[in-house]
């Protein structure tokens, strides 16, 4: 009986004990490197939870470029994932245990409110952050260590107009939401940029406001046709959006929108294209639509410099070997991709042989002037705000695929 009740109390201490052991098989039998020797890559993201599926394009490009350099000059490079559950209070357990762990540089989050959230633990740990995806501008003002490697809604409204005056158009107009910041800040922008460079204060022919939800714009519309205005910035969520674009084609308006990078989704194509029963619209002309895109699987610049072209091949080869020559990316799946290459890349343009550089550093290199790397989604550079300066497409509709119709370089801009 007591070689029984002793056979039993180890079973149950070996079964309980399960835990430990594995976590010192993990520290001490299966890492055998020199963890001062490997590059860790924070990966904050929600891989559960209600935006778990809007992150995934962002992984999938982290996880590409991870696949294709799993190791730099010597050092072994790990993904260190911290899941922060599509919660804010999740957000801050996760950043903070992520932390914990050191990593040299941490990606994402896809939700600006999580970035947020983050913000200040990853300004207070002095390691570098790099958002994705994230148009808040907040994420990154007032923070030395967060940058982001898509455009804010601002500098898509300038953007927007760079190319409207590319056109020759010396008027346009403005059909945006009330009491929207983003949708504010980004007519805000396009109206000061196409002015400045047309020259004339009253090149903004057309302004209107509508109230999000709105399911009758015959009254803004009806302004329009009467301003005979062509080109009309709309930045406002993609519902609306869609509604409006449906709307002014069956008025028989002859206008071009131009609207946010949003746009470029399947989902927006669908809206636009279908009515409200599913059933196929003939009525909305896809190609009367311009939006920004931070990635062009073809660009249409005879400037852009050779080295870029061969980064997007290379990212597409991969992509393609992957997913299915048939299947393109989403900018989102690049831009994860270029996020990983410019933490790698960082790193070790600041590191003294062996020795890994700490996060100021990095930092300071990414802020610094020179600093340029040649990504997938084109050249990209960093203000002092973190927010990047880099190769900018505008793209549209043609033939249900995205083609890019004006490319203006970083140094363009």
């Amino acid at each position: 009986m007591i070689i029984v009740l002793c056979i039993l109390a180890l079973t149950a201490f070996a079964l309980s004990g399960c835990t430990t052991f594995n976590n010192f098989k993990e520290a001490f039998i299966d890492d055998t490197a020199d963890q001062s020797q490997v590059i860790s890559i924070g990966v904050f993201e929600p891989t559960s939870g209600s935006d778990k599926d809007g992150a995934k394009a962002e992984l999938a490009g982290i996880e590409l470029a991870h696949e294709m350099m799993p190791e730099a000059d010597g050092h072994e490079i790990k993904l260190i994932y911290a899941d922060n559950s599509s919660d804010i209070d999740a957000a801050e357990t996760a950043i903070n245990t992520l932390l914990a762990k050191n990593p040299n540089v941490v990606l994402g989050s896809y939700g600006a409110i999580y970035s947020l959230v983050a913000a200040e633990y990853i300004e207070e740990a002095k390691v570098p952050a790099i958002a994705i995806t994230n148009t808040n501008p907040l994420i990154t003002r007032n923070n030395s260590y967060y940058f982001r490697v898509c455009y804010i809604e601002a500098t898509q409204g300038r953007l927007l107009a760079q190319y409207l005056d590319s056109t020759g158009e010396k008027k346009a107009g403005i059909l945006l939401p009330e009491k929207d910041d983003a949708a504010t800040a980004m007519a805000t922008a396009f109206s000061n940029e196409f002015k400045d460079l047309t020259g004339g204060d009253d090149a903004i022919a057309y302004y209107e406001k509508y109230t999000t939800g709105d399911t009758d714009f015959s009254k803004p519309l009806a302004a329009l046709k009467k301003s005979k205005v062509k080109s009309v910035l709309l930045p406002g969520e993609m519902v609306d959006a869609a509604n409006i674009i449906k709307e002014a084609s069956a008025m028989g308006l002859d206008v071009t929108f131009l609207g946010t990078t949003n746009w470029g989704s399947s989902d927006f194509l669908d809206a636009i294209t279908t009515d409200e029963n599913g059933e196929p619209l003939n009525t909305v002309d896809p190609q009367k639509l311009a939006f920004v895109q931070f990635f062009a699987v073809d660009s249409d610049s005879e400037k852009e410099p050779a080295r870029i072209s061969k980064a997007r091949e290379a990212f597409l080869d991969a992509y393609h070997q992957k997913y299915g020559e048939s299947e393109e990316p989403d900018e989102a799946v690049a831009l994860g991709y270029d996020a990983y290459g410019i933490a790698i890349d960082a790193i070790l343009r600041t590191s003294n042989g062996s020795q890994l550089p700490d996060g100021q550093a990095i930092r300071d290199k990414l802020l610094s002037k020179k600093y340029e790397f040649d990504g997938a989604s084109g050249v990209i550079r960093f203000n002092k705000k973190g927010d990047p300066k880099k190769t900018a497409y505008i793209s549209t509709w043609e033939n249900g695929a995205i083609k890019a119709i004006y490319t203006i370089e970083a140094d363009e801009q």
